[in-house]
This record gives C-alpha cells, sequence and structure tokens, in this order.
C-alpha cells in the first residue's frame, strides 16, 4: 500500500458528520471548491486527497486551508500516485459518514446550499445512488478551451429528463452520492488505468441490483482541456473501453460511441486516416463545433479496436 501522510484539523476529533465529501486531487489547486463548501458550514466532513503529486508548494497551501476551515477536514497525502479509482477507493475508507459525495477537485457547487440539497435528498430518500449534474456555467470561456467546452455541452452537461433515460451512462464521479453499503458492495475498479470509464463502468455493475436516481444539483467543472490535452484522455481511455466492452457489452453496445467505433470498424485503411482525425481537432483556425466533431470520430476510431 502506498504510504500517506495524514493532516486532520481541529474540528475533525469526534466529529459525527451526515455526509463524507471526498475531493481526490492530482496537481490541481482544491481551494476554491474548499471555500464555497466551508462557507456553506453544512452538517459535513471533507476528506481530501493528494494523489502522490510531489507539488510541495500545492501540498503546503491545501495544508494551511486545511487546518483553517472549520468543517471537520481530513488531508491525506500519498507519496506515490495511485490512479483514480484507487484513490477514489482510499478517500471512502477514511469517510465516517453513510453517504460518500465524490467530488473532483476542479469542481465548483452552482448553488449555495449545493451540501443542503445533497443532505434535504439523504434525509427525505437516503438513496443508494445519485448523480447532480454537471455544468460550465462559472467555466471561463477561451479559445484554448472551445473544443472541450463544446464536447462537454453535448455529452455531459445534460438536463436531468435526459440523464434519466440512461441512468448509469451519465454517472461521472464530479458530483456523485453513494451510499456507504452500496459503495462497500461495489468499489471502483483498480484495474482502470488512465483516464475514462471507471465510474461509467462502476455505475453500469451497480445499475444491475440498485436504481441510479438522477437530481438537479449541479456543479460546475471549471478544468477544461485544450484539445491535445483532451485527444491524449482519448487515447488513454481506448484500453478501458475495451474493459468495458469486454464486461457489459450489453449495456454499451447501445451507446452512440459504441455504435460508430462498430462502423469505423469496417472502414478500411483506419490507421493510416486515423491521425487525420486528430490533426484536424488540432487545427486551431477551424470552429471549435467542428473541431469537436473531428476529435468524437478519433476517439470513435480509438474505440473501434475494442469492438
Amino acid at each position: 500500500m502506498t504510504q500517506a501522510d495524514v493532516l486532520d484539523n481541529a474540528a475533525w476529533a469526534g466529529a459525527g458528520p451526515h455526509l463524507s465529501v471526498l475531493i481526490p486531487f492530482h496537481r490541481d489547486d482544491p481551494g476554491r471548491l474548499l471555500a464555497a463548501l466551508d462557507h456553506e458550514g453544512a452538517p459535513a466532513e471533507i476528506v481530501l486527497l493528494d494523489d502522490g503529486s510531489g507539488d510541495e508548494p500545492l501540498a503546503g497551501r491545501v495544508g494551511g486551508l486545511v487546518r483553517a476551515m472549520k468543517t471537520p477536514t481530513r488531508f491525506v497525502r500519498l507519496r506515490h500516485n495511485e490512479g483514480r479509482a484507487a484513490g477514489r477507493n482510499r478517500l471512502a475508507s477514511q469517510a465516517r459518514a453513510r453517504q460518500l459525495l465524490f467530488l473532483d477537485s476542479d469542481m465548483l457547487p452552482d448553488a449555495s446550499d449545493f451540501l443542503a440539497r445533497w443532505l434535504a435528498l439523504i434525509e427525505a430518500e437516503d438513496p443508494a445512488v445519485a448523480f447532480g449534474g454537471f455544468s460550465l456555467d462559472q467555466a471561463p470561456r477561451t479559445r484554448a478551451n472551445a473544443v472541450h467546452r463544446a464536447l462537454a455541452l453535448r455529452s455531459d452537461c445534460l438536463p436531468v429528463e435526459a440523464r434519466r433515460r440512461a441512468p448509469e451512462k451519465y454517472v461521472f464521479t464530479s458530483n456523485l452520492l453513494i451510499r456507504r453499503d452500496v459503495f462497500d458492495a461495489e468499489r471502483f475498479d483498480p484495474a482502470f488505468v488512465g483516464w475514462g470509464w471507471e465510474d461509467v463502468e462502476w455505475a453500469m455493475r451497480v445499475s444491475r441490483k440498485h436504481a441510479i436516481l438522477h437530481i438537479d444539483n449541479p456543479a460546475t467543472h471549471l478544468g477544461l482541456a485544450p484539445a491535445a490535452a483532451m485527444a491524449a484522455k482519448f487515447e488513454q481511455s481506448a484500453a478501458n473501453f475495451a474493459r468495458v466492452v469486454a464486461a457489459h457489452r450489453d449495456i454499451v453496445s447501445a451507446y452512440p460511441s459504441y455504435r460508430v467505433a462498430k462502423a469505423l470498424k469496417r472502414a478500411p485503411f483506419r490507421r493510416l486516416w486515423r491521425p487525420w482525425l486528430k490533426a484536424a481537432a488540432l487545427f486551431d483556425a477551424a470552429p471549435a463545433s467542428a473541431r469537436a466533431f473531428a476529435l468524437r470520430l478519433y476517439r470513435a476510431a480509438l474505440y473501434a479496436e475494442a469492438v
């Protein structure tokens, strides 16, 4: 097991939280998110995980914020990176509440009563799993992140009615509530490495036993990336997509990404023309919508190896 250093603030000892907010980060500064959550003053605790970033100045800043917070907060700092799935499993092991809320460090609640809304849902329904939604309402608009914005608005930032039509598909650890008994029975699969699909695959497993609730309590994704970074993430995700197909073909075969990949698999000379899709996505002078379309096709061409 990776060695870890643990810092608890003064409010941590003896607290009896109704909700554990679990925030992993790797070289991203969670300061804005921590400030927003602490300002709300909800009966919750926060557990932070620095997943082996090795950034001493950042760790020092986060440690200072943790010490000053009124909300019971634990900061776990790993000396070596464990990865997205294993890191979130570790976060859950540090939590004390019956309900776990996973938030990414580059998210920011859209409502000032964000945690109060989650707590009201817990009190009323005690759901097994619930996803609050994903927005770009507070994210800056820049030329550099225009392609990622176009991608996210099409596939991630969907209204609650659309998410409910495929509840397991629209589950991201960016704003995800999980009851502890459900998580103890079905943890994130640490065999997923790199970026992508570990949360959706988890939701596919859980959806076979539990209802997945979708509500309107979104948080903004502030960390929009340049097109080149998104292309690199899609390249990382191809092996993870293959794992999903192997385990859940009955579910994933209904997804547009699978159907397009299946169609592209039949196209000749795929490995010769696939780099041109990436080049089109990275062509800065083209409209963002056209570049986003090329990037989606590039992802499908990568995924064609797995279908």
